[in-house]
């Protein structure tokens, strides 16, 4: 049965898509991920010490989880079971665990000596082997499992029956129990550079066995750096791509034939670039936090990618202008008052005339948001303030600064009594008015834009009411 089991696996294999056939074997045909594959680096380092625990792979698309996951199962000699987390049930999980039971128990029995492997962990040729001790559960899009499922996990997790390998694209953090997250080593995968996808390119045209290697492929670097370019660090794309460019033309001119990979052939072998979003995920909140801290970093330039990133993506424009409308009075305030108007005709603008045009208006705001003069002494001052409110004790509303609308609140309680209106003074400024009952400087304005005569007209006004209390 193992014999036969390996037997279809081959063939399947060998009718695999070429992204599925390139995958690399060993580590060190793994490119990318140097953060923690590099050498010395901490996966590399668990894996040659075999201290391996359970890991979460956390990443965009194409990016080399799954291949990860296989080259560690064979780096370990285990056996690798693949579960996917949107399909998979809680009976499937027991099965795969009590298989790994079964495992541990027949090597230190010593049943199983010089068996094949019963791994399905890739397409290697049919050979005899150590028995398989340990077992990788890979559970691809790990996220999609309620918190019961992964409750599954825990014992077995923790007590090394099993090596889970977890895949996800979402933030773990946010998605992964935090007794499963706290037994596993979460590791960031980063979307493939261009270059790298053009040696996996090139590798594949190479190889004799696993790629497009037997056939004669006339592939130019512009066609590779196009599809390298396109698929934004996706390598399954690429090769999918350089696969159905090839293949298409192999078809129907005969595989003896030269056959030319150009520029024009890679544009139409690949569609248009896909722009990889998610608008209630991190990639959103990464997205519109980079918008801002761009405008409020005095950079227009940046500001107008994040924008044309997010608009491209589908994002609300609503929403960009709500948080341009935000940012005027956080980020620029009182140095520039016509920011929080230009913000509100945007906000306005927007509604009523939608994608997409708005994107114009959107751009201009942004712009004059990144290029206005900035202060957050508006943002501070209201922060103190209500620090002070929540925390303090509550200040009662000074007497003479109360309403009075009927006459007995005057007389009896003396409610506006003494009150000084400012305009029967000169400069519009009352000598000895108090407005809070207390000694408090919230807003204190910069030297910015209209700010510093914001500052200046202050200072003006507090040496008037000095002169007229000597």
């Amino acid at each position: 049965m193992d014999l036969l089991r390996q037997s279809e696996e081959a063939a399947i294999a060998a009718n695999a898509p070429l992204a599925v056939r390139m995958r690399p074997r060993t580590i060190d045909e793994i490119l990318g991920q140097e953060e923690f594959l590099g050498e010395g680096k901490m996966l590399r380092r668990m894996l040659a010490a075999d201290r391996l625990s359970s890991l979460v792979f956390f990443g965009p698309p194409g990016s080399g989880k799954t291949t990860l996951a296989r080259v560690i199962a064979d780096h370990c000699s285990a056996a690798f079971h693949e579960l996917n987390g949107a399909s998979a049930s809680v009976k499937d999980v027991r099965e795969v665990i009590e298989q790994a039971r079964v495992r541990l128990g027949s090597m230190k029995s010593g049943i199983g000596s010089g068996k094949l492997g019963t791994g399905t962990s890739g397409a290697a040729p049919l050979r005899s082997q150590p028995p398989l001790s340990r077992t990788v559960l890979f559970i691809d899009e790990l996220h999609r499992f309620n918190r019961a499922q992964q409750d599954v996990l825990l014992n077995d997790v923790e007590n090394g029956v099993i090596i889970l390998i977890g895949a996800t694209t979402e933030n773990p953090f946010f998605t992964i129990n935090s007794p499963l997250l706290s037994r596993s080593t979460v590791f960031e995968f980063k979307p493939l550079g261009e270059e790298q996808i053009a040696a996996l390119l090139r590798r594949a045209l190479a190889d004799q066995d696993r790629g497009l290697g037997a056939i004669n492929v006339q592939a130019t670097d512009e066609a590779l750096a196009h599809l390298a370019k396109i698929s934004d660090g996706d390598a399954r794309r690429a090769l999918t791509a350089l696969e159905v460019g090839v293949m298409s033309q192999v078809t129907h001119a005969g595989s003896d034939k030269p056959v030319a990979f150009d520029l024009a052939v890679a544009q139409e072998s690949i569609q248009q670039k896909a722009i990889q979003y998610d608008r209630t995920g991190d990639m959103h909140y990464d997205a519109i936090s980079a918008f801002i801290k761009s405008m409020r970093g005095s950079d227009p330039d940046a500001a107008v990618y994040w924008l044309a990133r997010m608009l491209t993506a589908g994002e609300d424009p609503r929403f960009i202008a709500r948080r341009i409308s935000i940012l005027a009075s956080e980020d620029i305030g009182n140095a520039d008052p016509r920011a929080i108007t230009i913000a509100a005709s945007a906000y306005a603008i927007v509604e009523r005339i939608g994608m997409p045009e708005c994107q114009l208006t959107l751009a201009q705001a942004a712009i004059y948001m990144a290029t206005a003069p900035k202060s957050n002494a508006s943002y501070k001052a209201i922060s103190a303030a209500t620090d002070d409110v929540r925390t303090g004790r509550t200040l009662p509303v000074p007497r003479h600064l109360r309403n009075a609308p009927h006459p007995g609140m005057r007389e009896q309680l003396g409610n506006a009594e003494g009150y000084q209106y400012s305009h029967d003074f000169a400069g519009g400024i009352s000598p000895d008015q108090d407005y809070l009952g207390v000694d408090r400087t919230y807003y204190q304005p910069t030297d910015r834009g209209y700010e510093k005569h914001i500052a200046a007209y202050l200072e003006w006004a507090k040496k008037l009411r000095e002169k007229k209390e000597e």
